[in-house]
């Protein structure tokens, strides 16, 4: 019974890891930039989800605005920050976006204090029963938002014009440029969609911690910095397959492995296991 209660505590975490992750694997798979100030998207969703949710506004609602509020932000960190450094060796990029991301942090700080804020009539914390297992209710609804937003982005991907225009572009800029495809609108739509997802995990984590505080993306950013090398860079079902190992390893390895390492230290060295053993990442094509 505690290897399922561990097993399924570690699909909620890796769900929201997920959500995060994948809109770094989104950015990286079409520019090679590792969008460090990704995790200050997470953040603005998770302090507009609370500001909307607070000011009367449902949690529908909330969520819309977070990644409305979000997407856009991110879209303007691509054509501000990013755009001009393109033709730069990725390490100038790579910069800049450490640099967005202390501004983002200083800038929430100052804005909103350093205590943080938390919902006035906090949402979804009643206790489901699951075949003996207790849950959140927000934790069984992260869940289905992440299997819903991986089927929406699957199809996006497979179904639509857009979709196939990201792959080509990510294939072959020059040559899909040639066909027609701009790439200034695929990049844009691939930051508005990346942000946008981080913004929907933001208000779910304030949701699950009731609490949004200015530092609250350092974490989960480097883990799913982590997540995208485990799953092979670029590779969205990678990235969906090393979230949830992640999650997993952590929820054992808190019980296991508590009294030596805590739960952020138990990522990290796991990450250098396999970057030891594989470093390719763990679902890579060869």
């Amino acid at each position: 019974m505690l290897i399922v209660e561990l097993v399924a505590q570690g699909l909620v975490q890796g769900s929201i890891y997920a959500l995060i992750a994948l809109g770094l694997t989104l950015v990286y798979g079409l520019l090679r930039i590792l969008h460090v100030a990704h995790a200050s998207l997470f953040t603005l969703g998770a302090y507009v989800g609370v500001l909307l949710a607070n000011a009367g506004a449902g949690l529908v609602p909330a969520f819309v605005g977070a990644m409305a509020v979000a997407g856009i932000a991110g879209v303007l960190m691509y054509r501000l920050a990013y755009q001009p450094l393109l033709d730069k060796p990725p390490f100038v990029a790579l910069i800049a976006s450490i640099g967005l991301y202390i501004a983002s942090e200083e800038a929430f700080r100052i804005a909103f204090g350093a205590q943080g804020l938390s919902f006035a009539d906090p949402r979804l914390q009643g206790q489901v029963a699951l075949g003996g297992l207790h849950f959140k209710q927000a934790e069984l609804m992260v869940m289905a938002g992440t299997v819903v937003i991986i089927g929406i982005l699957a199809w996006l991907q497979s179904r639509t014009r857009i979709g196939v225009a990201c792959q080509a572009t990510v294939t072959d800029p020059q040559m899909a440029e040639s066909f027609g495809i701009s790439l200034r609108e695929v990049r844009d739509i691939n930051f508005f969609v990346g942000s946008a997802l981080a913004g929907f995990a933001g208000v779910w984590v304030a949701l699950l911690n009731n609490l949004v505080e200015p530092t609250m993306g350092s974490v989960p950013s480097y883990k799913a910095l982590a997540i995208i090398v485990l799953g092979g860079l670029g590779s969205v079902p990678g990235t969906l397959a090393a979230s949830l190992v992640l999650g997993v390893i952590e929820a054992f390895g808190t019980i296991y492995l508590g009294k030596l390492l805590d739960r952020n230290a138990i990522a990290f060295a796991f990450l250098i296991l396999v970057l030891m053993l594989r470093p390719q990442g763990l679902f890579a094509r060869r």
